[in-house]
């Protein structure tokens, strides 16, 4: 692979030396509300170069780590399955290598793609997920495939137990029923997480991050906007609790850039990446 000619800050290593690769999926075929997580990846890579690579919260730099900017896949709008797919192969040509993939979305059903490719390769896979809804629905509007049934499509992958959900405040009632039978959800916060990661810590974990897990107030560039969300500082710290954790592969999703005209959004979405480069090397 050669590198983006637009890379990420402190992401322009090559393919060879480097331990994490993160590359972009622009796709929001299905999403409901207000498209535009397609032009995320394009944003961050542009923010980043407002920031610094050092982290004062981690005493970490980027340059001191080897990180691959693939760019962002090319993804054919309208067709659901092919870009799951190519998603797919392309996670698992990462993981193959013995890297670990970092996909930035894109709508929230860009993770399957990832967690199709992952599953595959640690049969005892456990997901970590934190978002504002709860995306465990069988169908959405009759599509068994959109960011509406992300984590039950995951869920068909690991099966009960696996699947660790945080700040959650929104979704159908039978959402929450059928969840409370298959996966563990911690409404609204972070309070269980580290107790959580304790317990799952010897398992290969991947993390997803739908950025709408922000109170609005933080975080208004996003598709599905959800009041009653989690600070800034709270999504950093459970950020941080990750570099104890074996994150085998991860993703950050759902900004929508131009609901944000301050730019503010894609400024938190580049920090909280770079947090978790560094989290996870």
């Amino acid at each position: 692979m050669n590198k983006n000619i637009s890379t990420i800050l402190g992401c322009n290593s090559d393919y060879q030396s480097s331990s994490v690769v993160v590359f972009g999926a622009p796709y929001d075929s299905t999403t409901s509300f207000r498209p535009g997580t397609r032009f995320a990846s394009q944003f961050i890579r542009n923010e980043s170069w407002g920031l610094e690579t050092y982290s004062p919260y981690q005493n970490r730099d980027l340059t001191d780590y080897n990180v691959f900017d693939a760019g962002d896949l090319v993804l054919p709008f309208g067709n659901t399955v092919k870009a799951l797919s190519l998603i797919e192969s392309f996670t698992k040509e990462i993981l193959n290598d013995k890297k670990i993939p970092l996909m930035i979305g894109g709508e929230h059903l860009v993770t399957y793609g990832a967690v199709k490719a992952v599953s595959d390769k640690y049969e005892d896979l456990h997901i970590v997920h934190f978002d504002a809804h709860a995306d465990l629905r069988d169908t959405f509007m009759d599509e068994k495939l959109s960011h509406a049934t992300v984590l039950r499509r995951c869920w068909e992958l690991t099966g009960d137990n696996r699947i660790f959900q945080f700040g959650i405040r929104s979704g159908g009632k039978s959402e929450f029923l059928w969840g409370e039978e298959h996966v563990y959800t911690n409404k609204y916060n972070f309070s269980t997480l580290e107790e959580i990661l304790n317990k799952i810590k010897n398992y290969p974990v991947y993390l997803t991050i739908d950025l709408d897990v922000l109170d609005p107030s933080v975080f208004p560039g996003t598709g599905t906007p959800e009041p009653g969300g989690v600070s800034f500082h709270e999504l950093l710290n459970a950020v941080l609790l990750m570099k104890n954790i074996n994150i085998v592969g991860c993703d950050i999703n759902e900004l929508s850039p131009h609901y944000d005209s301050s730019g503010v959004s894609t400024a938190v979405a580049a920090k909280i990446l770079r947090e978790l480069l560094l989290a996870i090397q």
